[in-house]
C-alpha cells in the first residue's frame, strides 16, 4: 500500500494521460476524448453556426429564436477555443492520509490531479491549482500556465503535504472562495478530495462558480467511509480533539453508519444535478485512470445536466 504520493509516480502518469486525451481536437477514441466539446460544452467555446437539430444533439444548445422563426428545431454549434484554463482544487488535509484498500486518499487525489493536469498540458491548455487543508501551509495557489515547470512545481507540492495538524475553519469553502475570485469565465475546475460531508454548505459557492465556468466534483472515497468494519470497540477522534468510543460489532450501528454515508452521497448527486455539475467518485481501491474514464463515459451518455 502506498502511503503518500511519490513524484516519480506522478511523472509517469503523463504517459497514461497522453493516451486518454483530454481535449476533443485530438480525436482519440477514449472516453475522455471530447471533454470540452461534448461533456463540458458551452462555457469556453466560440459560437460558429446554427444548423437543424439532429437526433442525439444536446438540447441545452437549442437556438430557440431560429426554431420559433422557422418552425424547425435548430441548434447552435460551437467551436473550441485554442486554449482554456484548467484549475485543480485538491484537498491536502491530514484526513487524506487514510486508506484501508490499495492506497491512501492523498495518493489517489494526487494521481487524479496529475492525470488531468498532464492531459491538459498535452492539449496546450493552461493548468493551475489550489491546494487546501494543509495545516502547515494553508491555501497554496498556482497560477494557470502552459509551462511544464509550473506544473511540476504543483506536483512536488502534492507530495509534501503534512500528515498531522489541526486545520482551522472550513478549508474547502475557503478554497472555493479563492476560485471565485480567480475565475472570470470559461474556466474548468476539478474539485478533488474528501467530500464526505453535508453538501448543502457548498451549494452557494459551487453555484456561483458554475454560472460562468465548468465545475467537476471528484470525491475521493475509501470503502471504510461507507462500510464500518467490525473491529469491536474503537476510539475515534474528531479534528477538534473530541474523542468518542464506538462499538462496531453491532449490525444496527453499521447499518446506520452506511445509511448516513449514502444519504450524504445522494445529496451531493442531487446538488450536482441541480447545478449541472458532474460528480465522478474515485476510491482508494480503484485504478484512477479507469475510474475517471468510466465516470466521464457515463457523463457523456446521460447529458450535460445530470451528475454521474
Amino acid at each position: 500500500m502506498s502511503l503518500r504520493p511519490h513524484l516519480d509516480d506522478l511523472f509517469e502518469l503523463r504517459h497514461r494521460a497522453h493516451a486518454i486525451g483530454l481535449a476533443s481536437r485530438h480525436r482519440v477514441g477514449s472516453p475522455l476524448s471530447g471533454l470540452y466539446a461534448s461533456v463540458f460544452r458551452g462555457q469556453g467555446m466560440d459560437y460558429e453556426e446554427t444548423r437543424e437539430y439532429r437526433e442525439g444533439d444536446e438540447i441545452r444548445n437549442m437556438d430557440w429564436r431560429v426554431t420559433a422563426r422557422t418552425g424547425v428545431p435548430h441548434l447552435k454549434v460551437f467551436r473550441e477555443e485554442r486554449e482554456r484554463s484548467v484549475v485543480l482544487c485538491v484537498d491536502a488535509g491530514p484526513h487524506m492520509h487514510f486508506g484501508t484498500r490499495g492506497t491512501f486518499k492523498c495518493v489517489q487525489a494526487a494521481r487524479a490531479a496529475a492525470l488531468l493536469g498532464w492531459a491538459a498540458t498535452s492539449s496546450q491548455d493552461r493548468v493551475g491549482a489550489v491546494l487546501h487543508g494543509d495545516p502547515a501551509t494553508g491555501i497554496r495557489y498556482f497560477r494557470p500556465g502552459r509551462s511544464h515547470a509550473s506544473f511540476w512545481t504543483m506536483l512536488r507540492a502534492l507530495t509534501g503535504t503534512n500528515e498531522r495538524g489541526r486545520v482551522e475553519g472550513d478549508a474547502l469553502l475557503e478554497a472555493l472562495g479563492r476560485l471565485e475570485r480567480l475565475a472570470s469565465t470559461g474556466f474548468l475546475f476539478f474539485v478533488i478530495g474528501d467530500l464526505n460531508r453535508d453538501p448543502a454548505v457548498l451549494g452557494l459557492s459551487l453555484g456561483r462558480l458554475a454560472q460562468r465556468n465548468d465545475v467537476v466534483l471528484v470525491p475521493v472515497d475509501d470503502p471504510a467511509d461507507r462500510e464500518l468494519p467490525d473491529i469491536g470497540r474503537a476510539v475515534f477522534q474528531a479534528p477538534d480533539g473530541t474523542r468518542v468510543e464506538v462499538d462496531t460489532h453491532g449490525e444496527r450501528g453499521r447499518r446506520q453508519y452506511r445509511g448516513r454515508w449514502e444519504a450524504r452521497r445522494e445529496a451531493l448527486r442531487t446538488l450536482g444535478r441541480r447545478l449541472g455539475i458532474p460528480v465522478i467518485p474515485i476510491s482508494t481501491a480503484d485504478d484512477v485512470e479507469h475510474a475517471l474514464a468510466d465516470g466521464l463515459r457515463r457523463r457523456r451518455r446521460v447529458g450535460r445536466y445530470a451528475a454521474v
